[in-house]
């Protein structure tokens, strides 16, 4: 074997960093976002933004908005609980309260002891470090308690397809972080110069995905793991051969862009070029809000009470 493409999710690309670093095999880790999975190893490479600023966007727009109160629930595994942590340290360095930091178990279905707190804190902004089923059973019970925050975002399950189909209409106004977007290519036919700079070849691989599977959800997974192959194979054209110390050293000083976006990595193999979007679920759309240079769309602000919703 010569390389090596990380597997889905933080759970499972733990134990595999640990195995690649005892062989000293590069490991283009295309499903992860933990940056303590890769600290202190010299063999495993992260392509999505890390954890920690996956809520980066709704508190820069919260702050812009001049909302004051944050608070933030998590499930209590490796991913959920980076983003919130990132949520909390960004909140205090604009200048937001944290007015509360929720864990809940994995699995957990009932939400209404970690609501009840939400409802008690009354913060204009509420992040949710979660996975699909938390953040579906998460937002409709939202809803179900009368619980109303201004602006509120999930992070990883938000911005699958399947999430609206369960929800419907509850999940408008929703926000919720992506490393890429389909409709990127529609922003770069647009004319928006940073869009088609940055994201080098995405017309052709969004064309060429659904001319082959056609009908299939086209999510960032799949542009991350489509980054992950053009990463190992920009590193096997600078290295110049398959020696593992070689590839290693090509992967730490590579800075290009992907059809996934900016790939540049630190030390340790965390992603430090890609830049997290921010959508929001607007008429059973993701409409793209932040950053602002790449914002197609303007978010609905702020969210109105679930009673004078439909």
């Amino acid at each position: 074997m010569d390389l090596v493409l990380g597997p889905y999710g933080s759970p499972m690309t733990a134990p595999v960093a640990e195995v690649v670093e005892k062989h000293r095999m590069p490991l283009v880790a295309a499903g992860s976002a933990t940056p303590s999975i890769f600290k202190g190893r010299k063999f495993s490479f992260m392509v999505h933004p890390p954890g920690e600023v996956y809520l980066e966007g709704l508190i820069d727009m919260a702050a812009k908005r001049g909302l004051k109160a944050v608070a933030v629930v998590h499930e209590d595994t490796l991913l959920p609980t980076a983003a919130a942590r990132g949520a909390v340290e960004h909140a205090r360095k604009k200048g937001l309260q944290v007015v509360l930091v929720e864990a809940y178990p994995k699995n957990t279905a009932d939400f209404t002891r970690v609501l009840t707190k939400v409802r008690t804190a009354n913060p204009d902004v509420l992040g949710a470090g979660t996975y699909f089923d938390d953040a579906v059973a998460l937002t409709r019970q939202m809803r179900e308690l009368n619980v109303n925050p201004k602006m509120y975002a999930v992070t990883i399950g938000g911005a699958l397809p399947r999430f609206y189909e369960a929800l419907g209409r509850t999940a408008e106004f929703l926000y919720g972080p992506t490393s890429w977007e389909p409709d990127l290519v529609a922003l770069r036919a647009g004319g928006l110069i940073p869009v088609a700079r940055q994201y080098p070849g995405a017309r052709e691989f969004v064309e060429a995905h659904r001319k082959e599977y056609p009908g299939a959800d086209l999510s960032y997974h799949t542009a991350a793991g489509y980054a992950g192959c053009q990463v190992l194979l920009e590193a096997v054209r600078r290295a110049g051969s398959l020696d593992r110390a070689r590839i290693r050293d090509a992967i730490v000083k590579l800075d290009f862009n992907t059809v996934f976006g900016p790939f540049k990595v630190d030390g340790d193999g965390v992603q430090i070029g890609h830049k997290m979007l921010l959508f929001q679920w607007q008429d059973g759309k993701k409409v793209i809000v932040w950053p602002e240079e790449l914002a197609p769309g303007k978010p609905r602000f702020p969210t109105p009470p679930w009673s004078q919703r439909q």
